[in-house]
């Protein structure tokens, strides 16, 4: 992405927010990048979700950003993590929006296998192997022109082969190309891969009426 496009996509967000974010990236903890972050809040933004889904809590700052930008929505967000669970846990206080938030400690197989509410909002970051294997559920979930919003697809060009896969690392990059072929070819989908942040697939549900 060019320095100008970065600069129409810096993210807008209050202090407090902004310092822990900045923190949880000096300290290499999962932190969506504020271009990546700007767009899903676009994203919000255009589909108005009352109900959204996120894989991957981390210490769930990104969540505080949605919840802040949408003051509508609730959110149900899984975490595998239990020092990050925590971690968000406090954050959703502090920020005053854990009423609503609900938080689940847990494999993401098992809370996408209870739900069965349809979701306007999915955002996808968790264990990158098994976007895949989420995706019947996350399909199911995702309500008639609903997003859902998949993160890291490009993974430092490694998806795309603009750099050299790491051999340990060639088999994460499989799993991801394969989940780019089932979103990209499946008719209910219309999806889009952008070069935004360690690159991102959106991908809208049709409609009764598509």
């Amino acid at each position: 992405m060019t320095p100008y496009l970065r600069s129409l996509l810096r993210l807008r967000q209050d202090e407090r927010l902004a310092a822990l974010r900045e923190k949880a990236k000096s300290e290499r903890d999962p932190c969506a990048p504020d271009e990546t972050v700007q767009l899903l809040l676009a994203c919000a933004r255009m589909c108005a979700p009352t109900r959204a889904l996120e894989i991957g809590t981390g210490e769930g700052l990104t969540a505080v950003a949605l919840l802040q930008e949408c003051p509508r929505l609730h959110l149900v967000t899984v975490e595998s993590d239990e020092a990050r669970y925590r971690a968000a846990c406090k954050n959703f206080a502090a920020f005053g929006v854990a009423d609503r938030v609900r938080c689940v400690l847990g494999d993401a197989k098992d809370l996408l296998a209870a739900l069965d509410e349809p979701f306007g909002l999915i955002f996808l970051d968790g264990p990158k192997a098994q976007y895949g294997g989420y995706l019947p559920d996350l399909k199911r979930l995702l309500a008639p022109r609903g997003v859902l919003f998949a993160d890291d697809v490009l993974l430092y060009g490694w998806v795309d082969g603009r750099e050299e896969t790491p051999p340990k690392r060639r088999s994460i990059v499989r799993k991801i190309r394969e989940y780019l072929e089932l979103v990209c070819g499946d008719p209910d989908l219309r999806t889009s891969v952008l070069d935004v942040g360690e690159g991102v697939a959106i991908s809208v549900k049709k409609g009764s009426d598509a």
